[in-house]
């Protein structure tokens, strides 16, 4: 393929891998471009045939130890010609040597487990509305809840316990994103949970949810719903949850949220030790 070219991708380019993921129904923010790309910029690449994008991968490395892979996508028109292979194959050089992890959906989970995935356990996302999730929450004022717009060292300290690396570059993009709304639990001066709620090409998505107990979900998904404007209430609402947390899936259930997606989990090497039982929502499928 001497005509085929890999190569990182530019903002712009970014951009148009994200508009591939929402015709492909995995519904991303409509700011997620550049607040992905700061984590590892050389890790968006794209397949490039006699000039034109033709395929699109993320091979992000977080540091030495852990990487995430997501936008595998060839347009459709351009597959089964082993563009996908190649594009692939640069993505896992680029992460060589780390432990990677990714959420295949389900049509392409065979293809993982041949380049070496191993499954770890499914992410469902649930969909409802802000009307449908308020009407089942406590929407009294919490004066343990304040807004979040930066990632403070305490923040960090947090969000490391819950996610496999360090992700300071990452959680400073996203927590100051235009349209993002973040919110933040605390206790006695100690975090005790967060939450972002961002607009997506359909609807709005709320991740993270991190949060140390049930209550204190609750708490936060009131707080960042109720930035949702007033004629935008019956637009669907998406959380990513892990199922593992018997605790999320029994929110979901009170809320009266349904299951619309899923995706599974997988590593390369191994599963990572973080809290499982405290991430009510996953931040994305895409970069983990």
């Amino acid at each position: 393929m001497s005509d085929y070219i890999i190569r990182p991708l530019t903002v712009a380019e970014v951009q148009h891998a994200v508009d591939w993921a929402g015709r492909e129904g995995w519904n991303p923010g409509v700011h997620d471009a550049e607040c992905f790309r700061q984590t590892d910029p050389g890790g968006f690449l794209g397949g490039f045939l006699n000039g034109e994008m033709i395929a699109s991968v993320s091979a992000v490395n977080y540091n030495d130890h852990f990487a995430f892979l997501g936008f595998y996508i060839v347009k459709p028109e351009f597959r089964r010609h082993g563009h996908g292979l190649e594009i692939a194959q640069h993505a896992l050089a680029h992460c060589a040597g780390r432990n990677m992890g990714l959420d295949g959906v389900v049509e392409q989970q065979d293809n993982y487990r041949k380049s070496g995935f191993t499954f770890a356990y499914n992410n469902y996302r649930f969909a409802g509305t802000k009307t449908l999730m308020l009407a089942k929450l406590d929407t009294s004022p919490n004066n343990h809840i304040a807004d979040l717009n930066s990632a403070s060292d305490a923040l960090k300290a947090y969000d490391r316990n819950l996610f496999p690396a360090p992700r300071d570059l990452f959680l400073d993009s996203w927590l100051s994103a235009f349209s993002h709304v973040s919110k933040v639990y605390s206790e006695n001066g100690n975090i005790r949970g967060y939450a972002t709620l961002r607009p997506c090409l359909t609807g709005y998505k709320v991740g993270p949810l991190f949060a140390d107990s049930t209550d204190i979900a609750k708490a936060l998904l009131n707080a960042v719903l109720s930035s949702i404007p007033e004629d935008h209430t019956e637009h669907e609402v998406f959380v990513d949850m892990p199922q593992p947390n018997a605790s999320a899936f029994a929110l979901a259930d009170e809320i009266g949220l349904d299951k619309v997606f899923e995706t599974a989990r997988m590593y390369s090497s191994h599963q990572p030790d973080i809290d499982l039982d405290r991430i009510f929502g996953v931040t994305t499928f895409e970069l983990g």
